[in-house]
This record gives C-alpha cells, structure tokens and sequence, in this order.
C-alpha cells in the first residue's frame, strides 16, 4: 500500500522560510522511525512503513541482497579498479559493506543523514567502524555533492535516496545531477535507484540526460525498482566487451553481471 502522505523528515525539513519571519534558531530534523523485520534469514529495514529500505542476508552481511542493490554495482562493467567509491543514502550498507570488501584498493565514504540509520547499520546490519578507507558520514547529501572539495573525485557514484514512503527520491532536481556529474571523474559513472511505475521516474530521467552526457536504464525488477546507470561523458558500448567483462565479475563476485549486459542491449535497441 502506498502511504498518501509525506514523510515526517521531508515534511520537517522542507519547510520553506518567510521572509517577514523573525530569525529563529534552526529546526531540528524530525525523522520516521527506524524498523526491522526478518524472514526466511533476511533482515529488513524499514522507516516506520512496509516499504523496504534495504536488507541483508544474516549469513552472508556483506552481499547485497536485494536485485537492484546488485544492479546498482552496474559501474563495474566499465571501471575495474576504482579508488574512490561515494555511497548517497546508507540504507543496510549493503552496498557500503560490499564495495569496501570487493575493493581493499579504494576509499569508500557512505553519506546518511539520519543518525538511526548510522547507528542500527553498526548495530545490526554489520557495518564495519570507519578507518584510514571508510567514511561513513552524517551529512546531507546535497552538501556533499555541492562540496568542490568533493568535485572531480569519484569513479563511481551510487545515489539511493529515498524517505518513509519509499517512492521517489528526495533530491531529483536537475541542479543536484549536475552537482552529482561534477564529483565525478572524467570517466566517472553514477547508478540511481528509480521506481520504474511512479510519476517520479520520468522526471528524474528528464534530470539526468540534462545533466549527464549519457543515461543507460536496466530492466525493471522486482517491486518497480529500476536502475539507471549515469554516464560524465558519453561512450561507445562494445557488447562484446562488456559480455567479456561480465563473465570476470560474474567469476570474481557472482553478482549477475551477465543479466546487467542484456539489460543494456535491450536499452539500446529502444
């Protein structure tokens, strides 16, 4: 069931400020709750609502669990060897945990704004404690991306921004891809979780293509999540390379980087 209303956070910190309004001291950020379920050995969270933030399997804490979380390491086909990897949104670290196992070589900062999800990743989704190459930090994305300190860093950018209803990002505006394309490296690729079947998905597409120099959607998966992979500048796709480079991640992490290839066939038949 879709909840009608708007979250507590975005409805707390979107307030807009009136001019006549005599100054006041900044409002403390309201946030939805933060809740668990398990099932069948996979454990979820959720923001005070059925809709599901993210997972991990109990066994196995450091694979991302869920399709679109394995889709959204879509980045790989192109760059092997990243040094610097930037997570928007924790969720279950899922992704988080994954790149700082996957990649020993690389520096890898998560950006969470609320402090519940920081610390029920540390308590029960294994989030390993920051050191010399993880950085997870409390922040609002959008000063993050709007940091110049931050421009032209990154080889890969996973954004997953998404508040209690978990339909539509939070930030989907043109100006924050642009800020997004310009953290990136010249050969720099960003992934975004969409809803395939929800009116913000063809607005964030729209935002993206004005931003970036090429966009490329995998197919739907399970509940309406499509990923769309964000290229800093536009480029050639070898199929046959990219089946090549798939069969070495499908051999080095089992992720189903085949099915991610085929997806961007179909793409590009459209």
């Amino acid at each position: 069931m879709l909840i009608k209303r708007k979250s507590i956070e975005q409805v707390e910190s979107s307030r807009p400020a009136t001019a006549a309004a005599a100054p006041k001291a900044p409002r403390k950020v309201k946030y939805a709750p933060v809740t668990l379920s398990e099932q069948d050995g996979v454990r979820y969270l959720h923001f005070g609502t059925e809709w599901v933030q993210g997972a991990m399997r109990i066994r196995k804490p450091d694979w991302p669990e869920l399709e679109y979380a394995q889709q959204m390491m879509a980045w790989m086909l192109w760059i092997e060897q990243p040094r610097r990897i930037a997570q928007l949104g924790l969720g279950t670290a899922a992704l988080t945990k994954f790149c700082y196992k996957q990649f020993p070589q690389a520096d890898i900062t998560a950006i969470e704004l609320n402090p519940s999800v920081m610390a029920i990743c540390a308590s029960m989704f294994k989030l390993p404690a920051n050191d010399e190459r993880l950085h997870v930090l409390e922040m609002d994305a959008l000063d993050f991306v709007n940091d110049k300190a931050n421009h032209g860093a990154l080889d890969a950018l996973q954004v997953d921004l998404y508040d209690a209803t978990a339909r539509g990002p939070v930030l989907d505006t043109p100006q924050f891809y642009q800020a997004c394309n310009a953290c990136l490296a010249d050969h720099g690729i960003m992934t975004v979780n969409l809803f395939g079947d929800h009116p913000s998905y063809a607005k964030n597409i729209k935002a993206m293509k004005f931003a970036f120099g090429q966009v490329v959607c995998l197919p739907q998966v399970h509940d309406g999540n499509v990923v769309a992979v964000a290229f800093k500048q536009a480029r050639p796709m070898d199929l046959e390379a990219l089946k090549v480079r798939a069969a070495q991640i499908v051999a080095d992490t089992k992720l189903p980087a085949k099915s991610w290839v085929k997806g961007i066939q179909q793409a590009l038949q459209k």
